[in-house]
């Protein structure tokens, strides 16, 4: 396809009902049960996740060029191009450098192209017009790009498939393009993917040899670039990549086949296994490739992985990974809070796959997921100011590492594997993708933000105002600005927990809310639907099935998770000496000296002292999880001791529980 056909496939998309603008376009034909609504039609106008975006617009997505050009990832690009310079990599403690830094130039890139939709930004744009000329530089002529490879490995193509990294960082390059095509009608990334890609076809295709990558992530890339350009070798090698895994073509490594998911066939595997990031990825390849040839027994078998993983392996924050040797999730239950490993990669991949099975099934459970892990295990990973980043995000962190460096201290401004930097722009970024859908029947609403939706259903144009102050609030208020004659249905989704909750039309009478409110019937506007959802603070057991939190418990409020940390206990206080009673109730408090509008909580603890004959009132202060570590390098955790009943307090004697007099 010329550089003009490719301009005019993305115009084709122009104006669609749905999925115009947007990360996952499932197409006609697909066994996909809802449409996203592209970038185009969902817009953030205010509020929690109003101010996330806005400063990754205006501090992060700045912070990550510059951050690109310092460390040099930008220049290996300029000296694959023939610019002259010395190929640079920041090293791990071992002294290792590591293959695949493009990829970061990529996923800024794609961070850049769904921002840039969101409103001009000539500045941003000249940055991304540099970078842009620079790959085009780098691109040989046979369409192969990798600065590490081009510079430092002979110039050979596709010899280290195992840790090399070339198809992951082709596939977010396709990703970019992606980006850039839809939301802006720009092609010359996508020109640019497209001769990549059938560099990586001509190599490993149908006429090539059987070769998998060890970091899967092209897969999906893949299936989004015959959707974007109808070009279907491009869903064939997807294909192909998928039903390759599984068969033992990259060998025992370091940690074994089930380190890259090449133990079982990807039909067959039975529980997610091995690297977290991986998996994730490979499997919402999977869902991506199930739902473009309709092969319902490949989705049933992410499905069935997916719902393992969220039941037995997955931490309260929706973190995944409980490993640090290899990066990988656990045994069933292995979920240790001061180990914790629960990359920021892994939660964005998570949301990744969540989403797409959501678009596949319309199950609300897919939705509930991508909230918890959005709201926690992910944006704990940015700092927020937005220039600073956890690679690692642990759930408890001790008084006695508080101040110690390779991620058990202060948030790092980069990495020398700077994965997660990146991969936060590019969420934060497109965010907005992830809140509604449509199908024949209507409208879903799946995530909550000061919003403005525009979709089509029934044949007419919907256009829909969303107001909430959520999550420290839970009303929604919905007003329907136009919307067609005919009957559709608006249907709200209930978070798991907020059993109170209640939907009413109009100022009428509230009525229950179940886990989906939904509301047929023929919207004139002017009509307005408030959703109000329970937050009440929880103290929550821990599963007993899980080792290393038993007899804990975790602070909750709506969708958030709560932390201590010690810059809020009484001075000589460690974060390992409280306790708290399991019957008492959170009270919710302002914590404006973190953020504006951000809802803490405080509650009665106990503290043992060494030496003391009886337990000292301790009171607690929480705070959400996602912002901890933003004051200085602190002591933290997630999971706190319950107190232990005197003999007393179970046969009903006076006082408060674990509590003293």
């Amino acid at each position: 396809m010329t550089r003009e056909g490719v301009v005019e496939a993305g115009a084709r998309h122009a104006g669609t009902p749905g999925g115009g603008a947007s990360l996952v376009r499932p197409g006609a034909g697909s066994i996909g049960r809802l449409t996203p609504l592209g970038a185009e039609q969902v817009r953030i106008s205010g509020g929690f996740w109003g101010e996330r975006q806005a400063t990754n617009r205006a501090r992060t997505i700045p912070h990550g060029f510059d951050r690109l050009q310092a460390t040099g990832t930008l220049g290996n690009l300029r000296l694959a191009a023939g610019m002259g310079g010395k190929y640079a990599a920041l090293t791990d403690s071992s002294g290792a450098q590591f293959p695949f830094l493009d990829t970061d130039v990529y996923k800024w890139l794609e961070a850049v192209g769904w921002e840039l939709g969101h409103g001009a930004d000539p500045e941003m744009a000249a940055m991304a017009d540099e970078a842009i000329a620079i790959i085009a530089g780098a691109q040989r002529d046979d369409g192969y790009i990798n600065s590490f490879v081009q510079v430092l490995g002979g110039g050979a193509p596709f010899k280290d498939l195992e840790w090399g990294h070339e198809l992951y960082c082709i596939g977010h390059l396709i990703q970019a393009a992606i980006a850039w095509q839809r939301t802006l009608g720009d092609g010359r990334l996508l020109e640019i993917a497209m001769r990549a890609a059938d560099a990586v076809n001509l190599a490993l295709g149908p006429r090539g040899r059987d070769g998998i990558d060890g970091h899967p992530e092209i897969e999906m890339a893949l299936v989004e670039l015959w959707r974007e350009t109808g070009e279907r070798r491009y869903l064939t090698l997807a294909t192909r990549q998928i039903e390759l895994r599984g068969r033992g073509l990259l060998g025992e490594g370091r940690f074994g086949p089930a380190y890259w998911q090449d133990h079982m066939p990807v039909r067959e595997a039975p529980t997610v296994a091995g690297h977290a990031v991986r998996q994730l990825y490979l499997d919402a390849g999977a869902v991506d490739v199930a739902v473009a040839t309709g092969d319902r027994p490949l989705l049933a078998a992410v499905i069935r992985r997916w719902t393992d993983m969220v039941a037995t392996r997955a931490y309260v924050t929706g973190g995944l990974g409980s490993r640090h040797r290899d990066e990988a999730f656990g045994d069933p239950y292995e979920l240790p809070p001061d180990r914790a490993y629960a990359e920021t990669c892994a939660a964005i991949a998570s949301v990744m796959l969540s989403w797409r099975l959501l678009l596949a099934t319309g199950e609300a459970r897919f939705a509930d997921q991508i909230e918890r892990t959005a709201f926690n295990g992910l944006l704990s990973g940015l700092s927020l100011d937005g220039t600073h980043f956890f690679y690692v995000n642990p759930l408890q962190r001790r008084s006695s590492r508080s101040a110690t460096t390779h991620g058990d201290g202060a948030r790092q401004p980069w990495y020398p594997c700077a994965c997660c930097p990146p991969n936060l722009m590019r969420f934060l970024a497109s965010w907005e993708q992830y809140l509604a859908t449509a199908d024949d029947a209507g409208i879903q609403v799946h995530q909550y933000a000061t919003s403005g939706i525009e979709a089509t259903v029934r044949g007419g144009t919907v256009r829909l105002a969303v107001e909430t102050e959520y999550p420290w609030s839970g009303r929604v208020v919905v007003r329907v600005l136009d919307a067609p004659g005919a009957e559709w249905a608006l249907s709200l989704r209930v978070p798991p927990g907020s059993t109170a909750s209640t939907v009413a039309v109009n100022d009428g009478t509230a009525t229950r809310a179940d886990r989906v409110a939904r509301l047929d019937r023929s919207w004139v506007a002017g009509d307005t639907v408030t959703l109000d959802l329970a937050l009440q603070a929880t103290v929550t057991p821990s599963d007993r099935r899980i080792d290393a939190t038993r007899g804990c418990v975790v602070l909750e409020r709506g969708p958030i998770v709560y932390a201590i940390e010690t810059a809020d206990l009484s001075s000589g206080t460690h974060v390992e000496d409280g306790e708290v009673n399991p019957g008492v109730t959170p009270v919710p408090e302002p914590r404006d000296d973190l953020a504006p509008a951000m809802v803490g909580l405080a509650l009665p603890g106990v503290v043992h002292r060494p030496g003391s004959p009886s337990a000292e009132a301790l009171p607690l202060r929480a705070i959400p999880y996602y912002a901890w570590a933003n004051r200085r390098a602190d002591a933290m955790r997630v999971w706190i001791p319950a107190t232990t009943r005197s003999a007393r307090d179970r046969d009903g004697g006076p006082g408060d529980p674990g509590v003293p007099d």
